[in-house]
């Protein structure tokens, strides 16, 4: 083949780079699902402004949730002490403001900065051992920095939290109210940030090499995927995220304490996402927004054994599966199913009508 006929084999629209780009291009063109839940939570400043705190809630649970969807959905590194990082951005926020500059989106940055350092020295640690080594080690690392947070009376103020500061106007221009809306709006604009350029992330080459290494890790290591360096990028953006909504946290309510690196915080983040589902980073938000609304209604009807309910709620998804809840239909009984097929067959013929 001569230069000539190489150079118009590439430049050709069949050729596989090409191919490759177009494929990329359409798994990270946006859908409508998710314009309109974008659009649906800007609508909700104006539709449910005395639910402004909620709402701010569940972004910085979506947020977290995204975090810990970029390692576990991903790269398949299971973690339980994912809080770790959630809790040190937030310590960091708080002392930043008291000590240093009040304006909220430096100390994000700061925070962010501070927990992806933690995630990138501790990234090596999960590269060693099974699954259950991993488990074990990010909580080790999880209940230390809970301890040191409780003993460092001096610096976090121990048990009684890290009170003092104060967050100052974002920007410098917009402070927060007692409603909650600056922050609700703070924590979604940080929120839709975060989970564009995580898209963008895993819509590139280095999101499908994750999705190799999570598949088969040897195998993806003899086509020539670094997965030590891969794993260990993806920890460690993981990280930063989470220091975010841990920062989100302390900004929004001008407090912190040794609760936010309790296991709780981890253990939560793990059932958001099996309730809205990993490796599709919305499954986090959708999850996010599930699991805050049903312990929000829970703990409201039934205050004792709210925690109860969401248990049983888990334990049914997890048996029956939630491809499968998504097909309810299957769950009625045969003459039900037979006539919504009936009507969805009727609606079918008449759109066709329309449209002749």
């Amino acid at each position: 083949m001569t230069a000539a006929d190489e150079t118009s084999a590439v430049l050709s629209p069949d050729a596989p780079e090409h191919l490759a780009q177009a494929q990329l291009r359409r798994r990270g063109a946006w859908r409508a699902y998710e314009i309109a839940l974008w659009l649906t939570a800007v609508a909700l400043i104006f539709v449910l402004p005395s639910k402004a705190l909620l709402l701010t809630e569940v972004a910085i649970l979506a947020l977290f949730a995204v975090s810990l969807d970029l390692i576990l959905g991903y790269a398949g590194i299971v973690s339980l002490g994912h809080g770790a990082f959630f809790g040190l951005g937030a310590y960091v926020a708080g002392l930043f403001a008291r000590h240093y500059f009040a304006e909220p989106v430096t100390g994000l940055l700061v925070a962010g900065v501070a927990s992806g350092l933690l995630g990138f020295v501790t990234s090596f640690l999960v590269l060693r051992g099974s699954d259950l080594t991993r488990l074990m080690t990010t909580l080790g690392i999880a209940l230390m920095l809970a301890e040191l947070a409780n003993q460092m009376a001096w610096l976090t103020g121990g048990a009684d939290g890290l009170t003092g500061f104060t967050v100052g106007p974002i920007l410098g221009l917009f402070p927060f109210d007692l409603w909650g809306r600056t922050g609700y709006i703070y924590s979604l604009a940080v929120l839709f940030l975060a989970t564009w350029a995580a898209r963008r992330l895993a819509n590139a080459p280095f999101g499908l090499s994750l999705q190799a290494i999570k598949a088969n890790r040897v195998r993806a290591a003899m086509v020539g995927v670094p997965a030590r360096s891969r794993i260990v990028a993806v920890y460690t953006i993981a990280a930063v995220y989470a220091g975010f909504a841990g920062a989100l946290l302390t900004q929004t309510t001008s407090f912190v304490s040794p609760d936010v690196l309790a296991f709780h915080r981890s253990a939560d983040v793990l059932l958001v996402l099996v309730l809205g589902g990993v490796g599709y980073l919305y499954g986090g938000i959708i999850g996010a927004i599930v699991f805050t609304l049903l312990r929000d209604w829970l703990s409201v009807i039934t205050p004792q054994y709210w925690m109860f309910w969401i248990g049983l709620v888990l334990v049914v998804i997890v048996m029956v599966g939630r491809e499968n809840l998504a097909r309810w239909q299957t769950f009625l009984p045969l003459p039900t199913q037979e006539t919504l097929k009936r009507v969805a067959g009727l609606r079918a013929g008449a759109k066709r009508g329309d449209g002749r």
